[in-house]
């Protein structure tokens, strides 16, 4: 199997790195790897994070079968095994292990950072264990552009038969994890220390999410979209029907009905494919301020 393409438009993101915790399930690895080569994401290099057991090692002997073929192309495997004082660790039994699971997770993800590349940590193989101190090193060290992931598939059970590669259309999240990054939370503690007024820090929350959010919009249009996309969800964001649309920019309707439906593909991707239909409701609803807002600054600009 091929990597999945990702929207187009996206080739241009930074390098990134999948870093992820192993268990038994080598799935973890890849189906998280090929979801976000599906999503646009230019991964350069997988590194996972293992303990040595005769399970995780014949795990990761699959994960190493997979980067030996052609399936992943251009894309570095490393395999970096948790270890301490005594050698390698088998499991978290002690204070040292945990120490020594500590240690690697930081030093693999702060040379990460360092080279430039963002983070990519999943964190739904291995120990649980290893989810949660994946997640203190995050706090630690993550920029604003890394991400920790959950990995969902529908329907799949712990002993389940294996697939490395799901097919096209098959149910799969791959979850966002919020993280609190420590060198923002000073600064927040610090802004609310100093309101006297619960409702002007409720104020300055709103004004901070309403900020978020245009930011995350504006991604979406600028880098999940083509332009010829934006313009028709520019215009349809107007008000204009397809026939209108296509009118203004010169179009065959067909055209801009073929385009909205691509649009509404990605629109569910980056939602997280929600319960119901995403149509065009739900891309006017969400997106109609955005272009509001748009318009106008750029009017501002004009005066």
């Amino acid at each position: 199997m091929s990597p999945p393409s990702g929207p187009p438009g996206k080739s241009n993101r930074r390098a990134g790195i999948l870093i992820a915790t192993l268990g038994v399930e080598p799935q973890v690895v890849t189906i998280t790897l090929d979801h976000l080569l599906s999503g646009g994401e230019a991964i350069s290099e997988v590194v996972v994070i293992y303990t040595e057991t005769p399970r995780v090692r014949e795990a990761l002997r699959v994960i190493e079968g997979e980067f030996q073929g052609a399936v992943y192309p251009g894309i570095q495997l490393r395999t970096v095994p948790v270890t301490s004082t005594d050698g390698p660790v088998g499991d978290f039994c002690t204070d040292k292990d945990l120490r020594a699971l500590l240690r690697t997770l930081y030093v693999e993800i702060r040379r990460a950072r360092q080279a430039g590349d963002i983070v990519h940590l999943c964190i739904s193989g291995g120990r649980k264990v290893m989810g949660i101190l994946g997640m203190v090193v995050a706090q630690l060290l993550f920029g604003p552009e890394d991400r920790v992931w959950h990995l969902i598939t529908e329907g799949w059970q712990p002993g389940a038969g294996r697939r490395l590669h799901l097919p096209p259309g098959e149910k799969v999240w791959l979850v966002p994890v919020p993280v609190l990054r420590w060198s923002e939370a000073g600064v927040l503690m610090q802004t609310v220390a100093e309101m006297n007024d619960p409702a002007e820090v409720v104020a300055w929350h709103e004004k901070i999410s309403r900020a978020t959010r245009i930011k995350r919009q504006r991604e979406f249009i600028e880098r999940w979209l083509t332009r010829a996309e934006r313009e028709v969800v520019r215009l349809a964001c107007q008000g204009l029907d397809n026939a209108a649309i296509a009118a203004a920019l010169f179009k065959q309707e067909q055209t801009v009905a073929n385009q909205l439906r691509g649009v509404y593909e990605k629109l569910r991707d980056w939602l997280g494919y929600p319960a119901g239909n995403v149509d065009r409701s739900k891309l006017i609803a969400e997106f109609a301020p955005y272009f509001a807002l748009v318009e106008e600054v750029k009017q501002g600009e004009d005066y």
